[in-house]
């Protein structure tokens, strides 16, 4: 159901970035956005690994409790050893990053370590060997690279009415206002949407590979409370969406532009896994 609800939302971005590069950008603007938002993200994509790493100052281990639940996991269900990294953050959470799983890395912070039993601890790092599995960096780089085209497009938009450019009998003023203000919204609103369904799975693929979905959803109650109490400092927004929970805060609106599904959810579609 989430593999699904995943293609039919990138299909939708895909017919927002037609639509409003016909309408904002006149023929061929969607082409030249979407090549310009692709130069953009390539590089995040491809060096994705070393750049979220050295941001949150990660060191790379290769013994401890944390390599080892990584490496027995890895080996029970044949999977292609990640670097394992340990962040000096007191905050619980963790995350996986990286372009295929030849080349990807999984970090916890320090924090996961004093909280969590070896099982929830399994089941954590269970997920975001899933998100590796499932290419999730390589989902969400496409959705970030098609969002960004159509945020180009608005800009575009806004300096050719500035400038008074686009005079044809086509152009349509009120259209291309009107795409300008919702288009980077609906993009946004849609590149947020793949992020939960993409961890509805990667809790799917956890709960398989350690062999219990009690032990992630322990895992989650356990993260969620504490980082209500004392979120992460120094988080850089960008890199959100990598985490296993959501190490940012916020309410109201923000939970619509979240890029995590409700804890609840997560906590109760794993439990009921376990029926």
């Amino acid at each position: 159901m989430n593999t699904a609800k995943t293609i039919l939302l990138m299909t939708l971005l895909t017919l927002v970035l037609v639509i409003a590069g016909g309408t904002l950008g006149g023929q061929g603007g969607a082409l030249v956005a979407l090549i310009a938002a692709g130069a953009m993200n390539f590089g995040s994509y491809w060096f994705s690994d070393r750049l979220v790493v050295k941001m949150y100052r990660g060191q790379q281990v290769t013994s401890g409790p944390l390599y080892q639940v990584v490496a027995e996991l890895c080996q029970r269900n044949r999977l292609p050893m990640p670097k394992v990294y340990l962040l000096p953050q007191q905050a619980p959470n963790a995350f996986a990053t990286g372009r295929n799983p030849e080349h990807a890395v999984v970090a916890a912070t320090e924090g996961i370590l004093q909280i969590l039993s070896r099982e929830e601890l399994s089941g954590v790092m269970a997920h975001e060997l899933g998100h590796v599995q499932n290419r999730d960096i390589l989902i969400g780089s496409i959705a970030a690279t098609f969002a960004g085209a159509i945020t180009w497009l608005a800009h575009m938009a806004q300096w050719s009415m500035f400038f008074g450019g686009r005079d044809d009998e086509d152009s349509n003023p009120l259209a291309m206002i009107v795409l300008m203000i919702l288009g980077p919204i609906a993009a946004m609103l849609v590149q947020m949407a793949i992020s939960r369904s993409r961890e509805y799975i990667a809790d799917a693929s956890g709960a398989a590979y350690c062999g219990n979905p009690q032990f992630l959803a322990s895992a989650l109650r356990k993260l969620e409370t504490a980082n209500r109490q004392a979120p992460m400092a120094q988080v850089n927004e960008a890199t959100a969406h990598m985490f296993i929970v959501n190490p940012l805060r916020g309410g109201g609106l923000k939970t619509l532009f979240s890029t995590h599904p409700p804890m609840d959810e997560r906590i109760r579609r794993l439990e009921g896994m376990a029926l």
